[in-house]
């Protein structure tokens, strides 16, 4: 059989896979500690579920609109023009099967084949890859601890060329866990609207920030970068949701309109019933987004300590999402032959860093409870301290 060339150009994604042979290695009897998966641990809120449970025994199981259910579509515009200062009307929203399918239908609607479309490097694996299977040309802007891993209005604009039609921004970002100031914010804004290029602001971490870090939406700065700004985001993180496969994307009416088509083609409405679930989450009670966070400080601050008191890693402190990115650069290893071998030696699950495109990093998941940090933390130190 002869496959699309498509599929040869695009790679599997390691943290799935990863994160797949750590749960087939505990379905075989191993006791594997795994920070792979970026899940939260804990259980969706009792009324999210139960507004999904009600909706379902209603018979809200039939065809909905593609688009999204109107009621839906309006909270989502109402938070995010009151939560986020951007004005969004509910035509101006699409309801999409995560946020993972909210970018890629953007991408399709929007990347013809030479498009250049600017990533910013550590990235979200999905990134690139979205970008090569609508025939564009991903074009990764690498930044490292000299620059806290966040690029520079003067590295976006080294980068943009005739070519460029997207810019792609995520703070917080997956790995790393930086978040941009509104400082930075504003200058890379400037940059955007200079060049007239568009940009997504992928905010599905907004919600998960530390000590005083703050989230800024890129599109509230001024109805110049507002006009450009495609806004991505979901419930999966900030309300345990990663199951219930639901998201969204807010921006111009006519590249929505496009999206709404693309996706009528592909896979029509979202669960119907999951979206009175999505509904509840951001009209009632918030203490759950609260409760979540606050374990996640309790996590992050000892697995930040450990790290660095173990030879031969170092890592910065996250200030949003709940990943820790620590350097593995002394250890002379790099991150793919460092991961394989302490899971299948000491049974811990972790990221390579070359996933992500820095391969002298390794990406660890918080999002689990105290205890598998605490006994995966003591394998990794002796994994290192056998090593070197």
């Amino acid at each position: 059989m002869k496959l699309a060339k498509r599929i040869s150009q695009v790679k599997p994604s390691l943290t799935l896979a990863i994160a797949a042979k750590a749960k087939a290695m505990k379905a075989d009897g191993i006791d594997v500690c795994s920070f792979s998966a970026g899940e939260p641990d804990f259980d969706t809120p009792a009324h999210i579920k139960a507004a999904a449970a009600r909706a379902l025994s209603e018979g809200k199981t039939k065809y909905g609109p593609v688009s999204g259910e109107p009621k839906l579509r309006e909270v989502i515009a109402n938070k995010l023009k009151y939560n986020n200062g951007l004005n969004y009307e509910a035509e101006n929203v699409i309801i999409t099967d995560g946020g993972k399918h909210s970018i890629f239908n953007l991408i399709l609607a929007l990347i013809e084949p030479g498009d250049e479309v600017i990533i910013p490097a550590p990235y979200w694996l999905s990134y690139p890859e979205m970008v090569t299977l609508a025939g564009g040309k991903p074009v990764v802007v690498s930044a490292n601890s000299s620059t806290g891993y966040k690029i520079t209005p003067e590295m976006l604009r080294q980068a943009i060329s005739p070519k460029t039609k997207l810019f792609i921004l995520n703070s917080p970002c997956n790995p790393t866990g930086v978040v941009y100031s509104p400082d930075e914010i504003q200058a890379i804004a400037q940059v955007v609207v200079e060049a007239d290029i568009l940009v997504v602001s992928d905010e599905i971490y907004e919600r998960v920030l530390y000590d005083d870090a703050v989230h800024v939406s890129i599109g509230s700065l001024g109805e110049e970068i507002f006009q450009r700004t495609i806004t991505s985001n979901g419930f999966s993180k900030a309300y345990s949701m990663t199951g219930w496969r639901i998201g969204y994307l807010a921006g111009p009416l006519d590249l929505i309109k496009a999206t709404i088509t693309i996706q009528s083609h592909s896979t029509s409405n979202v669960c119907t019933f999951i979206q009175h679930g999505a509904i509840a989450a951001l009209e009632e009670s918030q203490d759950c987004v609260e409760e979540m966070r606050q374990a996640f400080i309790k996590r992050r601050k000892m697995m930040l300590a450990r790290l660095n008191n173990i030879p031969g890693l170092s890592c910065s402190r996250p200030d949003g999402a709940f990943y820790m990115f620590p350097d593995i650069s002394k250890t002379g290893l790099k991150s793919m032959e460092f991961c394989m071998s302490l899971l299948e030696e000491y049974k811990v699950a972790i990221i390579p860093g070359i996933a992500f495109a820095a391969d002298d990093n390794i990406r660890l998941s918080y999002a689990t409870d105290m205890i598998t940090i605490e006994k995966g933390l003591d394998r990794l130190e002796e994994f290192v301290k056998s090593r070197f």
